[in-house]
């Protein structure tokens, strides 16, 4: 049995009294305090074999800290597979800061310079702390929670406004402002100088008097179904109408043959 079978049950024993773990999907997740970021990750590389750096990165919690994340792995060996290990660790939006990971792991320099850039987190004693993906002139950090999205300033919200509405000046419903969205006219360079939104006037209370009784609606007449109309299966019979007329009824008669020679005129078998 190896050390990482033991976890995460040997925790306190392996990462320290305050380090806490979980594992779920094959994926064991260590907390430790700042002051044992830097002793984590060695212990991670060092007693569990995780030799294999993966990423670093942070996520912020509001009201809680920015979480720094460090994935690594100890590759598979013919004893045991593939164990994955994520070390984290929370620092306070106040003071965000923490060592350097590059002693530990080279290729944490350039992650930690794409979780500064993003979250504002300083790594103390990095080498080159410098941006990595923003421009040089670009101000904040745009994953944090408070960050506002300036653009959304200049261009509103999609969900701003509901279809149909224009600037008529009648009452419309509240203005919908997503996480980050800033009101224009308590931030931007149109700061003040907009009007406040029209309110919407408050609905009357309808009482038992105001109830006006429902007139019935009349019965729509029913459409009568011909027989042509309705399905094979369904249809009847036809039968021929009557007549009054016997003759039109009557078995056809055939004519009377007689001699080429016989003088007496044929008028189809009737005779007078």
């Amino acid at each position: 049995m190896t050390l990482f079978d033991r976890l995460p049950d040997a925790v306190t024993e392996v990462f320290g009294e305050d380090a806490t773990a979980e594992q779920a999907y094959d994926l064991l997740t260590v907390d430790v305090p700042p002051t044992a970021w830097i002793t984590a990750l060695e212990t991670a590389r060092d007693t569990l074999g995780c030799t294999y750096f993966d990423w670093l990165s942070a996520v912020d919690e509001p009201g809680t800290g920015f979480r720094v994340c460090a994935h690594v792995a100890a590759l598979p060996s013919a004893a045991a597979g593939v164990h994955r290990l994520l070390l984290r660790t929370t620092v306070p939006h106040e003071a965000p800061a923490l060592p350097t990971a590059i002693g530990v792991y080279a290729g944490a320099a350039w992650h930690e310079r794409e979780t500064h850039e993003m979250f504002g987190v300083v790594f103390e004693d990095h080498p080159n702390l410098v941006p990595l993906l923003l421009p040089e002139n670009f101000e904040g950090h745009p994953l944090r929670k408070d960050f506002v999205l300036a653009a959304r300033v200049a261009k509103a919200w999609p969900g701003a406004k509901e279809p149909g509405e224009s600037d008529h000046g009648g009452p419309k419903r509240r203005t919908m402002l997503p996480p980050g969205v800033p009101d224009p006219n308590e931030w931007g360079p149109l700061k003040g100088q907009l009007p406040p939104a029209p309110s919407r006037p408050a609905r009357r209370t309808r009482t038992a008097g105001d109830a006006t009784p429902a007139t019935p609606a009349e019965p729509r007449p029913r459409r009568s179904r011909s027989v042509s109309q309705g399905s094979a299966s369904q249809q009847e019979p036809v039968s021929p109408p009557a007549t009054d007329a016997p003759w039109r009824n009557a078995p056809e008669t055939k004519p009377t043959v007689r001699p080429d020679n016989d003088p007496t005129p044929d008028n189809g078998g009737d005779q007078e």
